[in-house]
């Protein structure tokens, strides 16, 4: 709810003369601020808003925010942010930081070229797999250095989040009362089954002083990194949250868009690099939750424009409500295994399948390279010595990943290990972890010409396999395959297809046993 009129704040911001006549002023708003856009400066006012998850009611609470603002995104992008401004009234009218009467205020920021932020390169397809990698290492370090925060339990935490996500739903007439009863119950009753988990990681530590608002368009390319902003900063309960709710929002944001590859994939890498293993069973929760949260959200924004931009605000918030809905829906936990030689293209299948398994963002990968890498503290790019690849160390990643994958699905969720799988031992161990939980095994063949092709023109990615390793493997008798055997020769939808076919004939139960 507007509470106070900024027509003359917004007018003086928008003046080039304001800024010492630098040229067009362009303006980006929100439902709770407006941006001003002028030479190489950005200019952030809170809107006089008074709404239950936001109060900017007065300027001196404006004035705080932002100088809060400051404070918190100068954690995570120091070049970024320069200063607060105050708008004052004086003889002549509004002016930055004169004498007379506090109006406003803003947060002055270095301008950046639009075309970096996040959801551009998600529009334009050019948001790399590399560049998501890296990303992922900038949240797990803003996580690592965030505030741990006790007092409350995990579920009392999640709670008051569905407290003001139902308050907020009834902040807009887009969703009538048996609507928000009908999410807000399905919600609840998530929570309840997970109550144990967060009371746990809470008592762990997994809730921290955020960002809170971490979606694709609080993200930009700023001096050649991926780098987080616009925090929030205008209700810290909203902002203290388990971090892996905090992440699910970027998760959230590119399933929406219709990028489930890269949703998944971004879950992985900061799961592969956050420790947060634990608590990927709540990634569905906190996912619809997200959703619940930008579908009131627009659904407000939606009460505060007219024609078609209010008919796009309340069809947007409708989708966002119909995903959270859908992420909610139970899916049962399997298990699918995909082994092949070096070369054979498992990864490449691996990423492909793990989105279209389980609740979105889909299915957790364990991949023996990057957990051999982890084992001797390296990132996943660096080149490991021979000693890391003994039959003892070999072992180890193995067991791993067969601990991992029966504790996962175990918990609920749908697992794909990718590992090269050529002794029966292994296979028959990865086979059997799940008890009767659904279990597909996938080997994956090419001729040897072609493997050698791959790997010599392949980017590498987190495998050191080369030309010596695959000859190592092919002289090596794998035992009796009884996975459901393909050949990587055909093009890559035939074989997803293939997978998914047999994926549906086996979710009755266990399959692929191997004796040695």
């Amino acid at each position: 709810m507007l509470v106070q009129d900024q027509r003359a704040t917004m007018e003086f911001l928008a003046n080039p003369e304001s800024h010492g006549g630098t040229g067009p002023v362009e303006v980006v708003e929100t439902h709770i601020s407006a941006v001003f856009l002028t030479g190489a400066r950005a200019f952030k006012l809170k809107k006089a808003v008074h709404l239950p998850y936001a109060d900017f009611s007065t300027p001196q609470i404006r004035l705080a925010a932002c100088e809060k603002e400051l404070a918190l995104n100068r954690a995570t992008t120091p070049a970024l942010y320069l200063g607060v401004r105050r708008i004052t009234r004086g003889p002549d009218g509004l002016t930055f930081d004169g004498d007379g009467e506090l109006v406003d205020a803003v947060v002055e920021m270095v301008r950046f070229d639009q075309s970096s932020l996040f959801d551009g390169l998600a529009k334009r397809g050019v948001l790399t797999a590399a560049c998501l990698d890296e990303l992922a290492g900038e949240i797990v370090a803003a996580h690592d250095a965030a505030a741990v925060v006790h007092g409350e339990s995990g579920a009392e935490n999640v709670r008051g989040v569905l407290d003001i996500n139902r308050a907020g739903f009834g902040e807009s007439r887009v969703f009538d009362p048996a609507e928000i009863d009908a999410i807000d119950g399905a919600f609840r009753s998530a929570l309840d089954r997970h109550a144990a988990l967060l009371d746990a990681r809470a008592a762990a530590g997994a809730i921290r002083r955020c960002h809170g608002d971490l979606h694709l368009r609080n993200i930009c390319l700023f001096e050649g990194r991926p780098r987080l902003f616009d925090c929030i900063d205008f209700n810290d309960r909203l902002a203290t949250v388990d971090v892996l709710y905090d992440f699910a929002f970027l998760a959230m944001d590119l399933w929406h868009r219709g990028m489930e590859v890269q949703a998944n994939q971004l879950t992985n890498r900061y799961l592969d690099l956050a420790g947060q293993e634990d608590g990927y069973p709540l990634m569905p929760l906190f996912t619809a939750l997200r959703a619940a949260v930008r579908a009131h959200v627009t659904a407000t924004r939606a009460e505060g424009v007219k024609g078609e931009e209010a008919d796009r605000a309340r069809a947007s918030a409708r989708a966002y409500y119909d995903l959270a809905l859908e992420i909610l829906d139970p899916r049962a936990p399997q298990l699918v295994a995909i082994g092949g030689l070096s070369g054979s293209g498992k990864s490449t299948l691996a990423a492909t399948l793990a989105p279209r398994l389980g609740a979105p963002p889909g299915a957790r990968r364990l991949e023996s390279d990057r957990i051999r890498k982890a084992m001797f503290g390296v990132g996943a790019a660096t080149h490991l010595p021979q000693e890391a690849y003994t039959d003892a160390v070999s072992d180890a990643v193995y067991g791993q990943i067969t601990q991992r994958a029966a504790s996962l699905v175990a918990a609920g969720c749908a697992v794909v290990a990718d590992a090269t799988f050529d002794r029966a031992g292994r296979r028959d161990a990865i086979a059997t972890c799940v008890g009767d939980a659904p279990f597909l095994g996938v080997w994956l063949e090419a001729d040897p010409a072609v493997l050698h092709q791959r790997l010599t023109s392949r980017d590498s990615g987190a495998s050191d396999a080369d030309a010596a390793v695959l000859d190592a493997q092919l002289s090596r008798d794998p035992g009796i395959i009884a996975w459901l055997r393909l050949t990587t020769n055909d093009p890559l939808p035939k074989t997803l297809a293939a997978v998914i076919a047999a994926l549906g004939e086996e979710k009755g139960g266990n399959a692929g046993t191997e004796q040695a």
